[in-house]
């Protein structure tokens, strides 16, 4: 996790530099500073720095054998998480993100098709292994 804090730091301070090295290089070259650009390299040092400053954060009371400089490679073999094996919503859901996502250039009618096709799929996804209360 150490590892991470460093990479994702040394990532915003690059993306600093090169959002003032871009935007001062085309004030010089148009005048003006371009938008665009300035703007998506500027998002990504918000980017960066964010996920940064989680991994520090979190770093605090996570100790993964990762950090160990005597640990084994089968150390790291414990168990991540429960995952659906044969889980559909996923599929449902990306679906439902591009057509809400096509949308913004075939016309805003269809965002009306891809919103809700994306909520129905997050509530099935969110809720695939809960049964109520009393299930059985």
């Amino acid at each position: 996790m150490k590892t991470n804090v460093v990479l994702f730091n040394v990532l915003t301070a690059f993306f600093f530099i090169s959002a003032a090295v871009y935007g001062y290089w085309s004030f010089i070259s148009y005048g003006e500073i371009e938008v665009i650009g300035f703007s998506a390299i500027g998002m990504l040092v918000f980017l960066t720095g964010f996920i940064g400053f989680y991994l520090a954060k979190s770093a605090k009371s996570f100790t993964g054998p990762e950090d160990l400089p005597d640990a084994n490679i089968e150390d790291g073999e414990a168990e991540m998480g429960f995952f659906a094996p044969w889980s559909w919503w996923p599929l449902m859901l990306g679906i439902g993100a591009a057509v809400c996502f096509t949308s913004l250039a075939v016309g805003w009618w269809l965002f009306a098709i891809g919103l809700p096709l994306s909520f129905l799929a997050l509530i099935g996804f969110v809720f695939e292994h809960s049964r109520g209360q009393h299930a059985h």
